[in-house]
């Protein structure tokens, strides 16, 4: 009897500890993605405002439309870039923060059978 409830506190460190290095990782993945998203957030901001002051200074319309045009690209350009890295930091989080509990599975899965 003893050993079995030796073995049952053995098993629920082993899940405290697989939980932990599980949420360690997603903490660090989280803080990945808003730091990403931060950094982003203030380029778009600078880069609006200085296509402000360039629209403010413009003398004809076909300038002020070669600027917007210029800005537009550059703005989805920035996007489509930053959404492609947040989506690998996405894909990383979840491939990480699975990788503990799969040594424990393999532990469950090898007793059971």
């Amino acid at each position: 009897m003893a050993t079995q409830f030796e073995d049952f506190q053995k098993l629920g460190k082993e899940n405290v500890d697989v939980a932990m290095k599980s949420l360690g990782t997603a903490s660090k993945g989280v803080q990945a993605i808003a730091a990403e998203t931060a950094d982003y957030s203030k380029k778009a901001f600078e880069g609006a405002s200085a296509v402000a002051e360039k629209l403010v200074s413009v003398k004809t319309l076909d300038k002020a439309f070669e600027i917007q045009s210029d800005y537009m690209k550059t703005a989805y350009e920035g996007f489509v870039a930053y959404a492609s890295k947040v989506g690998e930091l996405y894909s990383s989080l979840a491939k990480d923060a699975v990788k503990p509990y799969e040594t424990l599975f393999a532990k469950a899965t090898a007793a059971a059978k």
